[in-house]
């Protein structure tokens, strides 16, 4: 048995951008659906987990885009875990087009965890067996470093917390943190370039019914913004992330 877990996906008309490529919250959707698999392939989808009122939670990740696929594309996304601790396993990703080539790259620290006591707790041997791991790492980068906590913003935007912005773990599910950060980012970034990368952490748990505040600021080097995700009142952010952009090249 391979150590990695494959999935194909053919890119669909609703996942596109007014450019007519998929969208990073599209990219992430289909990281989380992978792993999604990868669990159903160890013989406990998130649906059977959720009945034993069990979960994974993201911690922290990046994702690294080369180029977005375009609609009717076919890509591969293959994921497996590079190491485990008693509560705690790092996902590795790589985003292949047809013929292999690389088009992307991603990880993610994942936390199992008790949904009903809102704790973590330890990873069942049976994923353990089923996954294996392979030491090879797709991005060399630390997704456990601290990102800078910011008060004050350049660009700001406010949302509330909808019913389906939450998840299984009765709580919000990261893309919509993706969703947030996006929408604060300026227009002519937007219109000009793509998301190269994004690197995020998540501090603290936003539910439904909570009023969010986005926080974005320009970083020193070109093209490149902080974010602070705040859940208003709060004076501690519950994400922060760091994003590039690259010129759109037609």
């Amino acid at each position: 048995m391979e150590n990695y877990f494959d999935k194909e996906f053919e890119l669909r008309y609703f996942e596109m951008d007014k450019s007519g490529k998929a969208s990073p919250i599209t990219m992430m959707t289909l990281l989380q659906e992978t792993a999604a698999d990868h669990c159903y392939y160890a013989g406990h989808s998130l649906f059977s987990l959720m009945s034993e009122n069990l979960g994974w939670v993201l911690l922290s990740g990046m994702m690294k885009m080369n180029r977005y696929p375009k609609y009717k594309e076919k890509i591969i996304i293959r994921t497996w875990l590079s190491k485990y601790k008693s509560i705690r396993g790092t996902r590795e990703n790589i985003i292949y087009d047809e013929d292999y080539n690389i088009i992307g790259k991603a990880k993610g620290l994942w936390l199992f965890f008790d949904i009903e006591k809102r704790k973590p707790t330890k990873i069942p041997n049976y994923f353990k067996e089923n996954w294996l791991s392979w030491e090879e790492t797709s991005l060399d980068h630390d997704i456990s470093s601290k990102i800078d906590v910011i008060k004050s913003a350049q660009y700001l935007k406010k949302f509330n917390v909808n019913i389906y912005d939450t998840d299984t773990n009765k709580h919000v599910n990261n893309i919509s943190y993706l969703y947030w950060l996006l929408e604060s980012i300026p227009q002519e970034i937007i219109d000009n370039y793509y998301l190269h990368s994004i690197d995020g952490r998540f501090l603290s748990e936003a539910q439904y019914g909570d009023s969010i505040v986005s926080f974005t600021n320009k970083c020193d080097y070109e093209n490149s913004f902080i974010h602070n995700i705040y859940i208003e009142g709060n004076n501690k952010p519950c994400a922060t992330a760091k994003t590039i952009w690259k010129p759109i090249k037609e």
